[in-house]
């Protein structure tokens, strides 16, 4: 089922996010090497593992397991803040002609949740389990 351990959890736990660089500009396709080697090696650290990684020229879809402890938010504000601050180091002569205050990405994002059964599923076997 796809299932990790940590000692003292068993969890599943797949976020998919999509998020777009600041005023939607079309600037992911000229840095997406360095993006993509940022994204791994920021998920690397934090130990949340990639399960697939899309980078359109104007947006990003991200989907990742990770474990509990940490929020989709925290994620998410965790990998854009480092990724932003890397890029902006690398090509800040690019970001400049696009990116004005030291933005990179938009505040907004989306997040929704992926397992390997369906609510459906889930809902079943919570009701047709006995629990003692």
């Amino acid at each position: 089922m796809g299932e990790k351990r940590s000692n003292h959890t068993v969890y599943n736990v797949k976020y998919h996010f999509v998020w777009c660089p600041e005023y939607r500009h079309q600037i992911l396709g000229v840095i997406e090497d360095s993006l993509e080697s940022s994204f791994r090696e920021v998920c690397d650290v934090y130990n949340y593992e990639i399960l697939s990684l899309h980078i359109s020229s104007d947006h990003v879809h991200l989907f990742l397991s990770a474990h509990p402890k940490y929020s989709p938010s925290e994620i998410v504000r965790t990998v854009k803040s480092i990724t932003a601050r890397e890029m902006w180091q690398q090509h800040e002569t690019l970001l400049q002609e696009y990116l004005w205050g030291g933005g990179f990405w938009e505040e907004s994002y989306y997040v929704g949740t992926a397992g390997d059964v369906s609510t459906d599923t889930t809902e079943q076997y919570i009701e047709r389990t006995e629990h003692v």
